[in-house]
């Protein structure tokens, strides 16, 4: 059997990796342990969250698909940080663990050129620089143009609580087992993470009195641009907060040597931005209490989720903590908490398209790369399956700058810096985040997905349509003088807006915070001939409110490119360039920066040793 692309793993990333390929025309072949698992939510019963949901908006103006499914009978949806700036909002869903993957599943079946594979992958059929397929675990050789491998967590994967622990993936799907060493074998740097999940709760067994309610957004909110039908805020279903109890902190300070994190039974390195509980306990041990939040699971189910609660405990002491919990004295559990470790490769080794360095045709995507999360996968694969496809038509890459998108930030980060512990998507990671706003990706990246055949013809005139009324309204406003007289005086204050003192451009008046697009339709006839969306006339007063801080952040973007585009030679001897520093010289040996920019970037690199690169680099007219 021949394909072009083979893709090994179907999480979020391999989904988007093999969906992309296959669009983008290639012959593709889907490997997954267990169908029926392709996209399950293993951990979290949700989609989105800070910066994580702007790369969802992301994957969507490229072509992807975690968007579509992320809308699709959704139990909340709720647009975060509404009281902060622009540039760190973004939506986060409560999902229905059982319909996401279900509609993820329907749409891969649905995809032209892609074909699906249950089994295990054990090794790769390689050369010393070249893949060209994979072995089955009955020995089936499947032969490939490129090869991307989205594992997730299920590489050599151990479920651990307390001393228990078993050769497991998540929800007790079968481990991968022996691709791993095979990937070590092949000179591939291979190291050890760790994360874990919260036991699940019978809903009917918990007091809800006890704890406050948690509405959505009551807005048309959405994560792809395709979509038109939304859940009625009056159907959606709420969540609740709780924080622990004194009692919690006993019983687990009372238990730690029984964690399997704290009793050596754990080797890999968690995430820092989503520790269990009883890191957070000991690692923040002046807090009196953490917050918790109950999430349901399904739509008609009986389970609950407890967001913030990820344990390693025994299943003794897990019920224990559980029932010290506000409202859970006598709480059911479904689903005891566990870690996982699983096995990944170190990102440096990994270039900006997300090939292997060491191999031609091999690609990575996911949590094998040390990121954490659903959304940083599925960012990650669609990149990866796009790339591989690019290769095998001899074509550039597809590298994203990290101030057109945060996966480009994310893609940098991770080959740049590398990640000794599951890397997460944060706002404070993007240095331009009010150029990579929620309401933006289509802008930013549809062309893009348009150029690569990821976007349909029908979507991309849609698009086009949309862009042409957002700039002519933007015009109008820009050239219409509103006078300061009785009629436009009155009708402000009417709207509860401040009147003008004197006359303005129409432009300058949305500028005000009390002033809302809508106040300024009403009195502007022009601007019924620009037909806008809700999402539309979001992104258009965010672009005027704040264009003098848009326009800072673009200029500072601009000013930096030049040394984006400042490639570097690939067969370049940082170790006999002098006045660079040691450190800067094994660094740069081990990352092989492609750029000058990425270089500036690369964990012990100094300015200092910037400037002494750039002017040897010139003297030897390289650069």
């Amino acid at each position: 059997m021949v394909y072009d692309v083979i893709v090994v793993g179907g999480g979020h990333a391999g989904v988007e990796a093999a969906h992309a390929a296959a669009i983008m025309g290639c012959r593709t072949l889907l490997c997954t342990l267990n169908f029926k698992a392709v996209s399950r939510m293993s951990c979290n019963p949700s989609i989105g969250g800070s910066a994580k949901g702007i790369v969802v908006r992301e994957i969507d103006a490229l072509g992807g698909i975690m968007g579509i499914a992320a809308d699709y009978q959704y139990l909340q949806m709720k647009m975060l940080n509404t009281g902060k700036g622009p540039g760190v909002q973004c939506l986060r869903t409560q999902s229905d663990r059982n319909i996401y993957p279900g509609r993820v599943q329907e749409l891969l079946l649905a995809t032209p050129n892609l074909e699906i594979k249950e089994g295990m992958v054990t090794s790769l059929i390689h050369d010393d620089d070249t893949v060209f397929g994979v072995i089955m675990h009955d020995g089936t050789e499947i032969y490939a143009k490129a090869i991307v491998i989205t594992t997730g967590t299920y590489m050599e994967a151990q479920i651990l609580r307390g001393l228990e622990k078993t050769s497991s993936g998540p929800d007790g799907e079968k481990a991968s087992i022996g691709l791993s060493k095979n990937l070590a074998d092949m000179g591939i740097e291979i190291y050890r993470l760790k994360t874990g999940t919260p036991p699940r709760i019978r809903k009917s067994s918990i007091d809800f009195s006890k704890a406050s309610v948690q509405y959505g957004t009551d807005a048309k909110l959405a994560f792809s641009y395709t979509t038109n039908t939304y859940v009625p805020f009056a159907d959606q279903h709420i969540c609740h907060l709780i924080y622990t109890s004194p009692e919690t902190h006993k019983i687990i300070k009372a238990n730690l040597q029984k964690s399997a994190q704290f009793n050596g039974q754990i080797k890999g390195v968690g995430p820092r931005y989503c520790p269990s509980i009883e890191g957070k306990i000991t690692t923040f041990f002046d807090k009196p209490r953490h917050q918790l939040f109950l999430e349901p699971e399904t739509k008609d189910g009986d389970s609950i989720y407890i967001q913030g609660f990820a344990t390693s405990m025994p299943r003794e002491v897990q019920e224990q903590m559980v029932r010290s919990l506000p409202g859970f004295a006598d709480a059911e559990i479904l689903k005891y908490g566990y870690a996982i470790e699983y096995d990944a490769i170190v990102p440096t080794q990994f270039d900006a398209s997300l090939r292997v360095k060491k191999y031609k045709g091999l690609y990575g995507a996911g949590q094998i790369c040390g990121t954490s999360g659903y959304e940083e996968a599925a960012g990650l694969g669609i990149i990866a399956g796009i790339n591989a496809v690019l290769a095998i038509r001899r074509q550039e890459p597809f590298i994203l700058k990290r101030n057109e998108s945060y996966i480009g930030v994310m893609v940098d980060d991770l080959i740049t810096k590398g990640a000794v512990e599951p890397y997460r998507l944060l706002s404070s990671r993007a240095e331009y985040r009010l150029l990579l706003r929620h309401d933006n990706a289509d802008l930013r990246l549809t062309d893009y997905g348009y150029r690569l055949g990821l976007i349909s013809q029908a979507r991309y005139q849609s698009f086009l349509l949309k862009n042409t009324s957002l700039q002519k309204a933007l015009s109008i406003l820009k050239t219409t003088y509103l006078g300061a007289n009785k009629k436009v005086n009155s009708y402000l204050i009417k709207e509860g807006c401040t009147p003008l003192n004197a006359g303005t451009l129409a432009f300058d008046l949305l500028k005000r915070p009390d002033v809302k697009y809508a106040h300024l339709s009403s009195l502007i006839p022009d601007l019924s001939t620009c037909p806008l969306d809700e999402t539309g006339i979001m992104q258009l007063e965010i672009m005027v409110k704040y264009e003098g801080y848009i326009a800072k952040q673009d200029k500072e973007a601009k000013s930096f490119a030049k040394f984006e585009s400042l490639l570097l030679p690939e067969n370049i001897d940082y170790l006999h360039i002098d006045g660079l520093a040691l450190e800067a010289r094994q660094k740069l040996i081990a990352i092989k920066p492609r750029t000058i920019g990425q270089a500036s970037r690369v964990g012990g690199v100094n300015p200092s040793d910037i400037s002494v690169l750039v002017l040897t680099l010139k003297r030897r007219g390289l650069l």
